[in-house]
């Protein structure tokens, strides 16, 4: 495995794994992964990264999207970080959060959110293995639409990481 930039040829896959996640109804309040160019509306153009196998096949994806216009929270970014049901528990997920945060460093990023289930336990235990601490929980933050807890009013975990070398001094 291998991880390197995303580029819009991988869009079609980028969009595939994120419709396969959100099957799974503990990925995301969304129900359709919609379109290429709605993703890449709805993300930051930097920190833009993929996973690959031997084969060069996508296996997984990350990206940032901004929590604000607003100037004073340039440096904040929410994560996304999805991988092929068929290759999950194979540290796909790790290595690529990993590139993550070292990306959004070099890119000025000073602290990464992350919006979790509480049910998506996998995921919180990776977040918090990479320096992710949970600050809080929003409670009946939406209604699923879909899936397992279709009409339940779900809650989200917030987690933080604050960069050790960006902004912190």
């Amino acid at each position: 495995m291998h991880i390197r930039p995303m580029t819009p040829s991988d869009g079609d896959r980028v969009v595939e794994i994120y419709g396969r996640a959100i099957k799974s109804g503990h990925a995301t309040f969304q129900e359709d992964p919609g379109t290429w160019e709605s993703w890449d509306q709805g993300h930051l153009p930097e920190c833009r990264l993929v996973a690959c196998d031997d084969n060069d096949m996508v296996i997984g994806w990350a990206g940032l999207s901004g929590v604000s216009n607003r100037c004073v929270y340039r440096g904040i970014a929410e994560i996304s970080v999805y991988v092929d049901p068929d290759c999950q528990g194979q540290g796909v997920g790790k290595s690529l959060l990993a590139a993550l945060i070292k990306s959004s460093e070099e890119h000025g990023i000073w602290s990464l959110e992350a919006g979790i289930f509480p049910e998506n336990e996998a995921s919180i235990a990776l977040h918090q293995s990479l320096g992710f601490e949970t600050v809080g929980r929003k409670r009946g933050l939406g209604r699923m639409g879909y899936g397992p807890m279709a009409g339940l009013w779900r809650d989200v975990m917030l987690l933080q990481r604050r960069s050790q070398v960006v902004g912190v001094n």
